[in-house]
């Protein structure tokens, strides 16, 4: 996966930007990284998997972090995906 595959945009409400990126994968939502003011981190997660994310003291690290999962996971799809070929 390219370090551009996922798309972030940053949500907003009444053209106030918000605490808070969706990552995309075309029009698939892959991650979502959102600022967790209670305990001063940013936490992400992925719909794709309930029991799956984490924390990062920084937007950007939270969205790498969800990336680097994200690709680790999918990597455990290979053999189904290529078996196709």
């Amino acid at each position: 996966m390219a370090n551009d595959t996922i798309t972030w945009t940053q949500g907003g409400l009444s053209e106030v930007p918000l605490q808070r990126f969706t990552g995309r994968i075309g029009a698939i939502e892959v991650a979502t990284v959102e600022y967790d003011g209670s305990n001063r981190l940013w936490t992400w997660w992925s719909p794709l998997s309930e029991d799956i994310w984490g924390h990062a003291t920084e937007a950007d690290g939270a969205k790498q972090a969800a990336e680097v999962w994200l690709r680790e996971w999918l990597e455990n799809f290979r053999p189904f995906f290529e078996a196709g070929r």
